[in-house]
């Protein structure tokens, strides 16, 4: 046994003790004994250091074990808020870093910069070392209180070094110890079934009206207009024989066989003896509670729990029982598996503009954050769009789960309110696992604020839990955080658009015949956490550019460099020659070029009747010139066209092309810097497997 793993012993033994005594902390000499056996002191009397370290390993709801380390003493007390994202304080899950993968996350601190530059000012030994180890030792305890303490039915809920400092070795001027029992994990579901839920040969409904148009009959139409044929489908519904052309059977146990997927449309208070008789008799693979309130009000909870605990317990059946997706959720469009059963009438969704492939999957709470997005953003129009509304059986972590793991997927969106207990990790682990299988996932987290979680509560009964902890940790599994609803849409885009783009590293280039573009190009460059530069053109470049400037008669006008103001006078093809003298500079890793579709020689207009036939149909627009540049360049290339509804048209025709089009320059340098980042990190971890 290795003298860490000798250390999580001792430690579980002190643990078992004090809790066996009934106390809920370790004392101050227990406490010097852990961390003794972890080679950190603790010394009261220590003289006081430059900076004040704050070290802690918690035992989260969400997450399992996290690690943090970030700014101590009084600095920590009045930390929040008055620092950038990662600048006061990181998080990650012991299960997903190391001591030198945590130590590189750390000092992104403004605390490891303090301690640091102090040390160097007095000549003193870098921290670093005695950092790296300590972290290590920490989360080596972390894994196996994680594995161990629950067998034991004890863990160490909180353990936490403040203020403490670095140099020698790591040492504690005041430390505490809380403890506890962990929280109780449920049945795993049998999660291969998601498979039945969006590939269903059988779909049953019940709650559709034989008169009029409530949300099943909705279903039921959306189904059929989806393209769902009559006869994959059945009505539950006594005294009827058909609806709408559908056949109709009195009861689950009249079932001819065994369903893939029931949609339930019924009133809440129905559902409690449905669920009942679908487990007692295995009639479905699969169930979609659509009604709401269960869980969200104070009378549904008791109830929404116990039925919450009868489904969990059917999953120790033989085959797992049934899954459930729900309740309060809006449904599931499944374009592989041929059907729309969102209870939202047909007339009222976007239609998707053509696209030739699609690999995305978008995963929400939210049933109208999908419509929304889908309707602001109809390009994106994901293979798979799937509502979990509050989580009664399937979680986030099933659902990232199965997809990460599904070929032909590459992009997954994912909106949160809230986690199950301990189902953060599991969402984490399939964080990691999607991204070493060369995926992307785009995270949206809502609940910023005390009114938001609020807000969160009454929608799908979610606790909405730590922000920072959220942000921190999925960002250290490799997951694209995006902050807001905005960013989600311009994260979620850019990473189907340049899935198959190398991202080399953080040089830009940036064009633009609009002087306030390539300004605004070159000052979005920087963000909480990392920056692009840009870029420094060779000598070839430079002549490159200059001869496009020389034919086009701008020579004059224009002085080459990065970002380059070519002059409102420069046409579609100087914009593109100049962007692709840019992307093929092996200095630059990515372009943004604004399009200038207000400019008098650029051809945005569908029908220009000024100059009759210089618009959008000529074959020297960029409609026709952008796409193959995009195509034969292995960077990315970002597209602005800043306009109003004149230019919809070009932005359009671009973008159903696989152009990656903004329409606007800082909210589209701003994005593509976001996503450099998480590319570069997601490259990291693979290096690291």
């Amino acid at each position: 046994m290795n003298a860490q793993a000798s250390g999580g012993t001792a430690a579980l033994e002190m643990i078992g003790k004090a809790m066996a005594a009934g106390r809920r902390a370790l004392d101050q000499a227990e406490l010097a004994t852990l961390l003794g056996g972890l080679g950190i002191g603790l010394d009261a009397g220590a003289a006081p250091a430059a900076a004040d370290l704050r070290i802690a390993l918690a035992d989260t709801r969400e997450f399992g074990m996290v690690i943090s380390a970030g700014l101590g003493g009084i600095e920590a007390e009045i930390s929040a808020g008055n620092f950038k994202r990662d600048r006061a304080v990181v998080h990650a899950s012991v299960e997903l870093t190391d001591g030198d993968d945590f130590l590189a996350l750390f000092k992104r601190t403004y605390a490891y910069q303090k301690q640091a530059a102090a040390a160097r000012r007095a000549g003193g030994p870098s921290p670093d070392a005695a950092l790296a180890a300590a972290f290590s030792r920490l989360i080596e305890l972390g894994r196996q209180l994680a594995v161990h303490g629950p067998e034991a039915g004890m863990t160490l809920t909180r353990l936490d070094l403040d203020p403490a400092q670095a140099g020698d070795r790591v040492v504690a001027r005041a430390a505490s110890c809380e403890l506890g029992a962990p929280l109780p994990r449920r049945l795993p579901r049998p999660i291969g079934k998601i498979d039945k839920l969006i590939h269903p040969e059988k779909i049953g409904i019940i709650g559709v009206s034989a008169s009029g148009m409530n949300f099943g009959r909705i279903i039921l139409r959306n189904l059929m207009g989806s393209g769902c044929a009559k006869e994959r489908l059945v009505i539950i519904r006594p005294e009827e024989t058909e609806i709408d052309g559908v056949k109709c059977v009195e009861s689950l146990k009249a079932l001819d066989g065994k369903l893939d997927l029931l949609i339930v449309a019924v009133a809440a208070g129905a559902v409690y003896g449905l669920v009942d008789e679908l487990i007692e008799t295995d009639k479905v693979n699969a169930v979609m509670l659509i009604p709401g309130s269960l869980g969200e009000t104070k009378a549904s909870k008791e109830p929404a729990a116990v039925l919450a605990a009868k489904i969990n317990a059917a999953h120790a059946n033989p085959g797992g029982g049934p899954i459930f997706l729900g309740a309060n959720c809006l449904g599931v469009v499944s374009h592989p598996g041929g059907y729309d059963s969102w209870f939202i009438p047909l007339e009222r969704l976007p239609k998707p503009r053509k696209k030739s492939e699609r690999n995305s999957v978008l995963l929400s709470q939210s049933g109208a954050f999908m419509i929304t997005r889908l309707s602001r953003n109809p390009w994106l129009d994901p293979n798979y769009m799937m509502a979990l509304g509050n989580q009664t059986d399937l979680t986030h972590g099933d659902m990232l789960t199965f997809f990460s793991e599904r070929p032909g997927i590459e992009t997954i969106g994912v909106y949160v309110e809230g986690f199950k207990d301990l189902d953060g990790l599991d969402f984490v682990r399939a964080v990691r696992r999607a991204v070493l299988a060369g995926k992307q996932v785009v995270v949206y987290k809502s609940g910023k604020t005390a009114a938001g979680q609020a807000g969160v509560m009454g929608h799908t009964a979610s606790i909405a839990g730590d922000l920072g902890v959220f942000e921190s940790v999925i960002r250290q599994a490799g997951g694209i955080v995006a902050e807001d609803l905005d960013a989600f849409d311009d994260l979620f885009y850019m990473a189907g658009a340049f899935q198959h783009k190398s991202i080399n590293g953080n040089r830009l280039g940036g064009v633009s015949g609009a002087g306030f573009e390539a300004v605004g190009i070159a000052d979005s460059t920087v963000s909480d956490t990392f920056s692009m530069e840009m870029g420094a053109l060779t000598e070839e470049t430079v002549a490159k550019v200059r001869d496009i400037l020389v034919s086009k008669k701008l020579d004059a006008l224009v002085e080459v460099r990065n970002s380059i103001d070519i002059n409102p006078g420069a046409d579609d093809e100087a914009h593109l020659q100049i962007t692709e003298a840019f992307i093929q500079d092996p200095n630059i890793d990515a372009v943004v070029v604004g399009m200038d579709p207000t400019a008098p020689s650029v051809m945005a207009l569908e029908e220009s009747k000024l100059r009759p036939g210089v618009d959008l149909n000529n074959p020297k627009s960029s409609v026709f010139l952008m796409p193959p540049i995009v195509n034969r360049n292995d960077k990315p290339i970002v597209a602005v066209v800043d306009g109003g509804p004149l230019y919809d048209a070009m932005a359009g025709r671009l973008m159903d092309q696989g152009v990656c089009v903004f329409r606007n320059c800082v909210r589209a340098t701003k994005a593509l810097t976001r996503y450099v980042e998480a590319r570069l990190d997601a490259d990291r971890i693979r290096k690291r497997g």
